[in-house]
This record gives structure tokens, C-alpha cells and sequence, in this order.
């Protein structure tokens, strides 16, 4: 008898573009994610950065082709609100954990808080916290923190584009951030509270944007739960973008039609008037995305991610470009 190879068929369907969700309160990042793949019955979904349980705001989440530009939302810069208290400090820097220290706002002044965050302007050196996913021998930090184990760890270079200062009634401080990856809200908040001499944690954060996207453009889970019951995948499927829409940083570069068609089997190609270095994103005569390619040092362009576009009819063209 013929013996059967493979293992089991992976469930749900074939959908591919890239969800805006306005992740809530209380659901981690993940938590949040299967909630969504399963309004869709999504085969393949994954998420663009993780936002802690008590944080909400913008998690953009790709499906099935777009999966292969999550992680140039990982790397893209985010922009926060944030709400830093003053005179306290927790174990994990933020309002989940407990209070380990505390000390007087008195004299704390707007000014005096404006003054110390002019110091975070620009490139800064982090120290990542121990509550964090950040890896060390292969086991994440949090992990060792739960079990009340603190280790040395590098600090790390950020970039803080925007620290603004919208409100402050002591001891809470409203902030605007704008920062580049790998930047951790809470240890800015730690900073500025040891700046200032009295401790800080957060309090309260939102992201309010993630490199092209803005959270003004995202959708909330019950909005979800109620477009599924009322017009099922086809009203879930027409919210999606396009998956180049998290690339239009990247230089757009028109392949011609031979060009394209080696371009689509992996091959580096000449591609007349692209840059001369860096990632471009590919289409081809008809405006077809083709995936994205990397200059090499002879000028021709090699292909670093290729995209199908074998969209199933269920989803037909209900992908949607952002205005």
C-alpha cells in the first residue's frame, strides 16, 4: 500500500494583506492576534510588535503573503501617547508591576519636567529592562525576572525623534513620542523620573502609529465581530491593505516585462533609473507588486522577497490601497 506523506492540512483559508487592529486593553499582543485569525479563519497570520498587556493602540497584522513584510514593520519607527507618573517606581516600570520605591513630587513643576526632557532628544543609550523578550543565553529576560533573577545586560542606541511634553498635573506627565525601533517607552519613562530625582513609570500608553500606518485608521475588535456577523469574510477581507503598503518608504522602481519575469524566478535583473544602492520595492509594467530587491555592487538588482498573487475568489480585489 502506498504510504502517505505530509502531515496534517493546515485549517482555514488563504488570505493575504494587512489589518490595522486598534489592540485593546488586557489581551497581549498574541491573545489579540488569535482573536483576529479566527474572525477570519485565516491560515497563515502574524503580528508587527508586540505591545504589552497594558498597553493599546495600533498592531498591524499580516496575512499570508503579507506575513513577508512583518518584519519591516518590526524595524519600521512608532510613534506613542504615553501618560509617565512621577514619584514611584515599579518592578517592571509600568502600572502591572509593583511599587518598589517612592519618593516626592513637591516642587515638581511643568517646567522642571520640560527641562529634563530636552536631554532625550536624538540618539540615547537604553538599558533594556529585565521585563522584556529581549533573549540572553536563549532564555527571554522576563522570564529570568519572574523568577527574581536580574543579569547584566548591554545598553542599546535609540533614536527619540519627538518627546513632547502635552500635559502635566503632577505627578502625571502627558507625553508624544516618536522613536525608532528597539526603543523601550518604559525605561524612558524610568529615565526621566530619575532625571528629575523622583522615579516614573507609565502609566498609560497608546501607540498611535507605525511607520506608514496611523492608529486614526485602525479597527477595534468589535467593530470586527460585528462586520463578521453581519457580512462574514467578505466585509472582514475588504479592510485589508495591500501588502507593499508597509514598504512605501522603499523606492518604487517599474521592472520591464522580461526583466520582470527573471526578476519573479529569482534572478537579479538590470533595472534602468533605480537607485544605486539600498532595497527598492518591484512591480512590473502593469503595476503588479513583485516583491522587493536589493542594488548589488554591479548595478543589477537581486531579489531579497518575491510575492505570489494566486489571491484565492472568496477574497477577491476587496484589497484596498490607503488613500
Amino acid at each position: 500500500m502506498a504510504r502517505r506523506h505530509g502531515g496534517r492540512k493546515a485549517r482555514g483559508r488563504d488570505v493575504s494583506g494587512i489589518l490595522l487592529l486598534d489592540k485593546p486593553l488586557g489581551l497581549s499582543s498574541n491573545q489579540a492576534l488569535q482573536r483576529v485569525k479566527r474572525l477570519f479563519d485565516a491560515r497563515k497570520a502574524g503580528h508587527t510588535g508586540n505591545l504589552d498587556v497594558l498597553a493599546t493602540g495600533l498592531l498591524p497584522i499580516c496575512f499570508g503573503e503579507a506575513t513577508k513584510v512583518c518584519q519591516f514593520l518590526l524595524d519600521a519607527d512608532k510613534r506613542y501617547l504615553s501618560d509617565f507618573t512621577f514619584g514611584q517606581r515599579t518592578t517592571t516600570g509600568d502600572a502591572e508591576g509593583e511599587i518598589i520605591a517612592e519618593r516626592p513630587t513637591d516642587g515638581l513643576d511643568e517646567t522642571a519636567v520640560r527641562r529634563a526632557m530636552a536631554a532625550f532628544d536624538g540618539w540615547i543609550e537604553q538599558l533594556p529592562p529585565m521585563h522584556s523578550a529581549i533573549k540572553q543565553n536563549g532564555q527571554p529576560l522576563y522570564k529570568l525576572a519572574h523568577q527574581g533573577i536580574e543579569v547584566a545586560r548591554e545598553t542599546r542606541r535609540v533614536r527619540i525623534d519627538r518627546f513632547e511634553l502635552l500635559r502635566f498635573e503632577r505627578p502625571v506627565a502627558q507625553v508624544a513620542i516618536a522613536c525608532s525601533k528597539g526603543t523601550y517607552v518604559r525605561t524612558l519613562a524610568e529615565d526621566l523620573g530619575e532625571a528629575l530625582g523622583c522615579g516614573g513609570f507609565v502609566s498609560a500608553l497608546r501607540r498611535d502609529g507605525a511607520g506608514p500606518y496611523r492608529l486614526a485608521d485602525a479597527y477595534t475588535l468589535e467593530q470586527l465581530e460585528a462586520l463578521a456577523a453581519e457580512g462574514g469574510h467578505a466585509a472582514l477581507d475588504a479592510l485589508l491593505l495591500e501588502q507593499d503598503s508597509a514598504l512605501e518608504h522603499l523606492p518604487r522602481v517599474a521592472l520591464g516585462d522580461d526583466a520582470a519575469w527573471y526578476f519573479g524566478r529569482g534572478q537579479a535583473v538590470q533595472a534602468p533609473g533605480a537607485p544605486r544602492s539600498g532595497l527598492l520595492r518591484l512591480y512590473d509594467g502593469g503595476g503588479r507588486f513583485l516583491g522587493v530587491g536589493e542594488v548589488l555592487d554591479d548595478g543589477r538588482v537581486s531579489a531579497r522577497r518575491l510575492f505570489l498573487h494566486q489571491a484565492p475568489e472568496s477574497q477577491g480585489e476587496n484589497l484596498r490601497r490607503r488613500a
